[in-house]
């Protein structure tokens, strides 16, 4: 599968660090307890990591399941007044008016995260009824 669609990029090594790269020349770096160097880098828009066999590619795409899509994509953000430190979300844990107003007013924002976004205003419309 292409990283087109990615909507995370990340490794986890054996001592369960997990090393995500979030945008372009993100270059994330780790010295596991075995000893051994991790690297992953390219956030959304190209994917490479080490290539020990030892390591679990944690990647997510926007065609994996939502429940694993909702869980797995982030968005920074600096609080509603735009005040606050910066604080990554997971998608599932936004308020839907903050997706809303992300669709409308991010223009540059990558299209499979525009995609992730909609699926979950979609997600929430059809689970609205439930109890």
């Amino acid at each position: 599968m292409g990283t087109s669609k990615m909507v995370r990029n990340s490794i986890q090594t054996p001592d369960g660090t997990v090393l995500e790269s979030r945008h372009r020349h993100d270059y994330q770096y780790y010295l596991d307890a075995n000893g051994k160097a991790y690297i992953v880098d390219g956030g959304l828009d190209y994917m490479r990591c080490s290539a020990h066999t030892d390591q679990i590619n944690t990647s997510v795409f926007v065609d994996d399941s939502h429940e694993a899509v909702r869980e797995a994509v982030t968005w920074g953000a600096y609080g509603i007044n735009g005040d606050q430190p910066l604080k990554y979300v997971k998608l599932c844990d936004m308020d839907t008016d903050h997706i809303e107003a992300c669709l409308e007013m991010q223009k540059n924002m990558y299209p499979q995260i525009r995609e992730a976004f909609k699926n979950e205003i979609t997600h929430r419309n059809e689970n609205s009824n439930e109890g």
